[in-house]
């Protein structure tokens, strides 16, 4: 085995087995029960056992602390980096609709690594291809039983997949569905949409066979391909009038499959009923799968629904004149929460719809505008007493946007105090908001 490096611990949660063997930030946890570890998976896995031998390393000493974990007991520890050699197994694929690839110049340096790690799929949800697979990761999924896992489907048609992924290992992907449900493993699955490629007739057969294997194949979000104006020629996305059709398509799937499944399967990212100005399915239409799906923008839009009223018990405070900014494709559903919003508490709100100049005019989603496409947006305009930005622009380092600035930019710059809403990491139905100044404080009042 190649020497991996040993993972530094930046928190410990108090109370914990880690905590009681008094490990601290900074130490850089070595081995457990002797066994060395090459990720976050391993310590999960290896600190399942009652007696533990933890061996770290503390300003250059090597310590070993043995503690018994109490039942139920966490181990409480995290670390700077999931993978402990710092080596994310890389994407071998070349699909031309690949997000990543469509980067704009000059950002920061993780924007552009193009993960396919099945470690990082069961860790954080990932969506992998599962192309780049070797026999050891395969006993090790196993093994480890790495469930669930995240699969980039796109298309079952052999042909059309390794067309898509132009890689000829992109073929063999029933047969790692089957494996993979041979032991036990769940996995959620999405299909990114690319007009005239893998929809039609072909998204029939991706969602029949898929369904086939229901239940060890959970469910299945069908995305419309996002392109920005770095992307390659020959590709364009999904007019208004096409969404509908295949939105109808998915939708006449669910009603087949939830008779013979006992749920819809398949779901359309909310892209697909927003240009189609469809109506928005109940909470329940989702099968209380929404914490799987919600990274493909699946649901994503009645969550928001479904907790407006704690995001107006949030804002009401921020003054009677406001301006709420959002992407374009979104604006038309904040209009009418804003709408309802100035009813209830008699003030004025004026809703803005921010051109991605950025990324192109195509993009059209909250969590990738700029700081220089809001400012140019808001320019000129009477603000009120407050601008309030959606959370996700400041994901970055540091909370730095996707052009490296801070919130406190756009407040400097406008004129006029700026807050960020950020919906609570919880349960897809109830999470509620939180505003922060955008000197990163929370506002008492509208923490709910």
């Amino acid at each position: 085995m190649a020497d991996l490096s040993p993972a530094t611990i930046t928190h410990v949660v108090a109370p914990s087995a880690g905590w009681r063997c008094g490990l601290r930030a900074g130490d850089s946890l070595m081995a457990i029960n002797g066994l060395p570890l090459r990720d976050a998976i391993d310590v999960r896995v290896y600190s399942s056992e009652f007696e533990l031998s933890v061996d770290f390393e503390r300003e250059g000493t090597v310590h070993t602390c043995r503690v018994r974990r109490r039942y139920g007991e966490p181990l409480g520890l995290e670390f700077a980096e999931d993978l402990f050699d710092g080596q994310p197994r890389v994407c071998r694929n070349r699909c031309e609709f690949c997000f990543v690839a469509q980067m704009a110049p000059d950002l920061r340096a993780s924007l552009y690594v193009r993960d396919d790690d099945y470690r990082l799929s069961f860790l954080h949800g990932n969506y992998i291809t599962l192309t780049n697979l070797v026999d050891s990761d395969w006993d090790r999924i196993e093994d480890q039983f790495l469930s669930p896992l995240y699969v980039s489907v796109h298309t079952t048609d052999p042909a059309v997949r390794v067309s898509l992924l132009r890689n000829p290992r992109a073929a063999a992907l029933l047969d790692q569905l089957h494996r993979l449900a041979e032991m036990g493993i769940e996995m959620h699955t999405q299909a990114v949409l690319v007009p005239k490629r893998n929809d039609g007739v072909l998204l029939d057969r991706t969602i029949q066979d898929l369904a086939a294997l229901y239940p060890a194949v959970r469910d299945l979000s069908v995305v419309p391909v996002g392109l920005t104006r770095w992307h390659a020629s020959g590709l364009r996305t999904y007019r208004d009038a096409e969404a509908g059709v295949v939105l109808a398509q998915v939708l006449d799937w669910q009603v087949r499959l939830r008779e013979r499944l006992g749920i819809g399967f398949v779901y359309p990212s909310d892209e697909w009923l927003l240009r189609a100005r469809a109506s928005i399915p109940a909470m329940g239409c989702y099968d209380g799968l929404l914490p799987a799906m919600v990274e493909n923008g699946v649901g994503m839009v009645r969550r928001f629904l479904d907790t407006e009223e704690s995001l107006s018990v949030a804002l009401a405070h921020l003054g009677q004149r406001q301006t709420w900014v959002t992407g374009a494709l979104f604006a038309p559903v904040l209009e009418r929460v804003a709408r309802s919003f100035s009813r209830e508490t008699e003030s004025q709100v004026a809703v803005v719809p921010i051109v991605n100049r950025f990324f192109g005019a195509s993009v059209t989603v909250a969590g990738l505008l700029t700081v220089e496409d809001v400012v140019h947006g808001l320019h000129g305009r009477d603000l009120g007493e407050a601008v309030v930005l959606p959370g996700d622009m400041f994901r970055g380092p540091e909370g730095r946007s996707l052009d490296h600035r801070r919130p406190q930019a756009v407040a400097a710059e406008l004129d006029c105090p700026v807050y960020l809403a950020y919906q609570d990491e919880g349960a897809a139905d109830t999470a509620g908001w939180t505003v922060r100044a955008a000197q990163g404080q929370a506002v008492d009042a509208g923490v709910v």
